[in-house]
């Protein structure tokens, strides 16, 4: 069972709580009575953006995170106003701080299941056994990316192999930077980073790339490497060379990669969402989702995936949340 300790308020980092121990004869806790306003699933920029705003309207709010963010590879994050060039962990560390002012109750647990009660309320179980309820849920769970299959690529995940030009490439301005993608993914990656550097090939690990994208390769002086990568050397995550299984290895200081995501979690498929055709969360105004009281933000929705883009439908969805309610407690609705 879960101590006392490991729900408080956001004053202590969630990362540095006791992680929970699961045991095969756990009994799980008590079905927890409460109707919170809002339960937010997703402790990334997106879910402590909400939890700000709508602390601030007094809501009785739960966050849940387990811990496992997209960009927590990352050396630095870039893009954000006033937080340029700052590790991902200090930019958490910075929100949970603000967030410590207010009555936010933080659970470090990871959500296993969650549906639509028949009084339209939500009910969340998470993988320690406990039951909360809220009035409204949102999503902020985020999107996996499709990691390449590459010796030598995890540790030079997030130092200088990425999946984002417009998150990192700017520190690879004018490098040398290997582009890698199955077939036309990796020249269209390619196509994407001339923007900042002259200098890169396109990697499509023995794939076949069609006559367009050969065509605007060649139209703009992007070399094609078509054998299959065998491994990126590199001296302390920060890569020398990409190797082939044939032919000399390609000198590069970057690796960008486009090899695809997927939703992070399943629960927009429980709770019944609508996908568009990128696989992406739909929503409508203020970030709802096709489910009534169900709101998404961040990574999930496949739009524009920055930091600072994440926080700010954070802040959206918690201005519909409170109005929705703000309706319900009025019998506006």
């Amino acid at each position: 069972m879960r101590s006392g300790s490991q729900v408080k308020r956001c004053s202590q980092s969630l990362s540095a709580r006791p992680r929970i121990r699961l045991f095969a004869n756990a009994v799980p806790r008590p079905f927890d009575p409460i109707m919170h306003d809002v339960i937010i699933i997703g402790g990334g920029p997106a879910g402590l953006s909400a939890a700000l705003i709508l602390a601030r309207c007094r809501r009785d709010i739960v966050l849940l995170d387990h811990a496992k963010g997209r960009n927590r590879f990352a050396t630095e994050m870039h893009g954000y106003l006033s937080r340029d060039c700052i590790p991902p962990s200090q930019f958490l560390a910075h929100a949970r701080k603000d967030l410590s002012r207010y009555s936010v109750r933080c659970i470090e647990d990871e959500v296993m299941h969650a549906h639509v009660e028949p009084d339209a309320t939500f009910l969340v179980r998470t993988q320690s056994g406990k039951e909360l309820r809220s009035r409204k849920v949102l999503l902020a769970t985020g999107v996996r990316d499709l990691l390449p299959d590459l010796e030598g690529f995890m540790p030079c995940y997030g130092k200088s192999a990425h999946h984002c030009p417009y998150c990192d490439a700017f520190e690879h301005r004018d490098q040398r930077i290997a582009a890698y993608g199955l077939g036309n993914a990796a020249i269209g990656i390619a196509l994407a980073l001339r923007t900042w550097s002259p200098g890169v090939t396109a990697c499509i690990d023995g794939e076949v790339a069609d006559a367009k994208h050969l065509e605007l390769a060649k139209r703009n002086n992007i070399p094609i490497r078509t054998e299959k990568v065998a491994l990126l050397e590199h001296s302390e995550g920060v890569l020398r060379a990409v190797h082939f299984t044939s032919g000399p290895p390609l000198p590069a200081q970057a690796l960008f990669f486009n090899t695809g995501q997927v939703q992070r979690s399943d629960l927009p498929r429980l709770f019944g969402c609508k996908f568009d055709k990128n696989g992406g969360i739909e929503t409508s105004d203020r970030q709802c989702t096709t489910v009534k009281g169900l709101y998404l933000a961040g990574d999930a929705d496949k739009e524009v995936q920055f930091v600072i883009v994440a926080a700010a439908q954070g802040a959206t969805a918690a201005v519909g949340i409170n109005r929705e309610l703000q309706d319900e407690d009025r019998g506006t609705v």
